[in-house]
């Protein structure tokens, strides 16, 4: 990104989380154990959707997805805060900075159209049984795919258009333990009014139309599911109440950050720890570990590995039978 800015800033200081040193002892230790959970929790869902056939489905095709999300998401600032609780300087380049911006909102973009895909295919799922297989098919899936990313990166190269062309010749210091759009804005040296209202209209917007549409959808759909059987109200509402969990979760803090940009205290930062750490494990424990497919898969590849080790076992005692009679002929004949 050399040249992309003719700033006299080079670099950021980051006041990163406050605390006594035990507490960001604490906090380091615990963000680490979270972040390693998130990194092999998400890549062992994935890995479980690829290989077992009883998850070759558009459900889960979507959750694979969401994990890989999840994982990028957590990785573009959770590392950093984790080495920065404990140095006395944290310092971030300005290209670096520049590049956590561009990636935060091309992840954050993307997992909000995803979690939209997932509404709607549990509205195609429970509201239209019939027609799941036809209204979801492979390519709608894999469509519903390339829009997230595509609308991700069009978010975030319009954010990242806002900045990057912008002076900033000082102070350089962020009240965070990472950039953002509206920190970083106001560390430019020019009028940031405008950039304001066009942050507020992109990040805010997006959001709370985002937050909006979810809960109409699953409003609808248990509706939909209370007008034909008010048995089934129960169960529908035990399966999504825990996506609105983790959509309120999600979209909280975006919607307070993003409608009124420009804070003047430091709670962004510690909000904003729910969408980087608490929201990729929540999305992993609600979405799919508590799903009876995945704990079934999970059974199944046990099996699997289990009749394996049998197998290899089996196979090395047949081998060390053969082997043996030989080795004594060897030894007699020495």
């Amino acid at each position: 990104m050399d040249g992309l800015n003719d700033s006299v800033v080079s670099e950021f200081v980051l006041l990163g989380l406050s605390g006594s040193w035990e507490i960001k002892v604490f906090l380091r230790l615990t963000f680490s154990l979270l972040y390693l959970g998130i990194i092999l929790g998400n890549l062992f869902i994935v890995f479980l959707v690829i290989t077992d056939s009883h998850l070759h489905s558009p459900m889960y095709f979507l959750l694979a997805n969401l994990s890989l999300n999840d994982v990028g998401l957590s990785s573009i600032t959770v590392p950093k805060m984790v080495t920065d609780l404990l140095k006395e300087k944290k310092v971030i380049s300005f290209q670096s900075c520049m590049a956590q911006v561009c990636f935060i909102h091309i992840m954050g973009g993307t997992e909000m159209v995803l979690l939209i895909a997932m509404a709607f295919d549990r509205y195609a799922a429970i509201c239209k049984p019939l027609h799941y297989l036809n209204i979801m098919n492979p390519k709608k899936c894999i469509l519903f795919v390339v829009i997230s990313w595509v609308t991700g990166t069009i978010h975030s190269m319009s954010q990242f258009s806002l900045i990057v062309n912008l002076p900033f010749c000082g102070p350089n210091t962020i009240d965070s333990f990472y950039c953002d759009f509206p920190r970083v804005i106001q560390l430019a040296c020019s009028d940031s009014a405008m950039f304001e209202f066009l942050g507020t209209a992109n990040s805010g917007f997006m959001s709370l139309i985002t937050f909006l549409l979810l809960l109409l959808s699953y409003v609808f759909i248990l509706v939909t599911v209370w007008k034909r059987s008010s048995g089934d109200l129960t169960k529908a509402l035990g399966t999504l109440s825990a996506h609105i969990t983790v959509v309120v979760f999600y979209f909280t803090p975006c919607i307070f950050i993003y409608m009124w940009p420009f804070p003047e205290s430091s709670v962004d930062k510690y909000m904003f720890i729910v969408d980087f750490a608490i929201t990729p494990a929540l999305n992993l424990i609600i979405y799919t570990l508590r799903n009876k497919d995945v704990k079934t898969a999970i059974k199944r590849l046990k099996k699997r590995i289990s009749s394996s080790r049998k197998f290899t076992l089996n196979k090395t005692k047949q081998l060390t039978k053969l082997e043996k009679p030989h080795f004594l002929i060897a030894k007699f004949i020495m």
